[in-house]
């Protein structure tokens, strides 16, 4: 019996289960580099997306031909300049069903570090954004992530996974509170004014900090955002001296480059007098030196260190995670469907177009004969034969349609019985 159509969808990546984020920042590609990206992977796979944040760095493709994963995996090895050696020990590969499976499991927030959480279906809405302006995707992957965001969605209407959401901004607060105590009496720095920045900053405001300054790049980004908080702003060159007299610093710039090094941290330090700094570090690639947590009195966190708060929230909502996983079987169900129903599509065409041919040509031949039929008369002739031949083809047609383990034999019957595969072009 022939095989059922498999689905020739790959997803390769890492993410924060399965890979450090000494590994996660070297594969990140930032939204600027998105077109970039997406440009280099054309030269790997006949249609292709990357979704990448914080947490992960995703391929979704389908192969120019064959059934392999290997196009994705050269592609992130090659893009980030990393050796196999290096990539393949934290790469993950899923094809066909468990690439949609996959898929519909990260749109509802039920991969992410932070269960439930919402950012990341606008990141999914984004990626699909960037590949359609780029002209890499189209069908069948289009309708994949189209349906992904759908799945996202109901997930979160029907269930209560993200009731009461946290997101990596939330937590990053959570976690500087954790740290310092009270946040009433402490002067906080957020560095970068993106979607980051801005959460980190109203979770901050709603923690009830006493002051909040921020900076970026663009001091008027840092001015409309501060003013927005009832807070102050600075220029980001004047890092290094609100670094000597805040609490608290949340650098999230997205910047490919460190924003904190070393010597300035160490500089800030001795300008405070060694007191007591909390930096957390919640940007992919690092914004942070790595070294600065070896400091007296610095205390450094990067987006791994998250581990405990997020294991506390996905306990909490177990029960959620299960209502959620069985909607999305459904769907896989539902679109494992629609895909084999493709490879019916144009048995169904060509029984259609033979059928027609028949009766064509068998009325005509007939109404040679019957040259004394009225306009009227032919026409209801004409008719008569199409519901004919539309009534001996609707079971066959039914059968062909059905989700059934015959289904396959039934498209190879009618292609003898019909003869079909021979009224094809060579």
């Amino acid at each position: 019996m022939k095989k059922p159509l498999e689905m020739q969808i790959h997803v390769v990546g890492v993410n924060h289960s399965t890979t450090p984020i000494e590994i996660r920042e070297r594969l990140a590609v930032s939204s600027a580099h998105v077109p970039d990206a997406l440009s280099s992977l054309r030269k790997y796979v006949s249609q292709g997306l990357v979704l990448s944040t914080c947490n992960r760095t995703e391929v979704y493709s389908i192969p120019n031909s064959g059934s392999s994963s290997q196009p994705g995996i050269d592609f992130l090895k090659d893009w980030a300049n990393i050796s196999k050696v290096d990539l393949l020990p934290y790469v993950y590969c899923y094809h066909s069903e468990a690439a949609v499976r996959h898929l519909f499991r990260v749109a509802s927030g039920l991969d992410s570090m932070i269960i439930g959480e919402f950012e990341i279906l606008g990141q999914v809405k984004q990626s699909l954004e960037e590949a359609k302006k780029a002209r890499m995707v189209r069908h069948p992957l289009r309708n994949l992530f189209h349906q992904a965001l759908r799945v996202g969605r109901r997930a979160r209407e029907k269930t209560g996974i993200s009731k009461n959401a946290l997101s990596v901004s939330s937590v990053a607060v959570a976690l500087a509170a954790k740290a310092i105590g009270d946040l009433t009496r402490c002067k906080a720095l957020v560095i970068g004014t993106g979607e980051a920045g801005r959460l980190v900053a109203k979770a901050l405001k709603e923690r009830g900090i006493a002051q909040i300054t921020t900076t970026s790049r663009s001091y008027d980004k840092a001015s409309t955002l501060a003013a927005a908080l009832g807070g102050s702003s600075v220029d980001i060159g004047s890092l290094g001296r609100e670094l000597a007299t805040c609490d608290i610093a949340i650098s999230c710039t997205g910047a490919p480059h460190l924003i904190l090094d070393l010597k300035s941290v160490e500089n800030a330090m001795q300008t405070r007098s060694h007191r007591p700094l909390v930096i957390i570090d919640i940007a992919v690639p690092r914004d942070v030196e790595p070294q600065v947590g070896k400091i007296s009195n610095v205390f450094l966190y990067d987006i791994d260190d998250f581990t405990h708060l997020s294991e506390l929230n996905r306990k909490q909502r177990e029960t959620e995670i299960k209502k959620a996983m069985e909607i999305i079987e459904a769907e896989v169900n539902r679109f494992n469907t629609w895909w084999q129903a493709m490879e019916v599509k144009p048995v169904i065409s060509s029984l259609v177009v033979k059928a027609e041919d028949i009766r064509q040509t068998q009325l005509d031949m007939t109404l040679k004969k019957l040259r004394h039929l009225s306009t009227e008369e032919q026409q209801s002739l004409d008719a008569m034969t199409k519901a004919i031949v539309k009534k001996i083809l609707h079971e066959p047609i039914q059968h062909l349609k059905a989700n059934t383990r015959k289904r396959d034999d039934y498209i190879t019957l009618v292609n003898d019985i019909f003869q079909l595969d021979k009224d094809k072009p060579e």
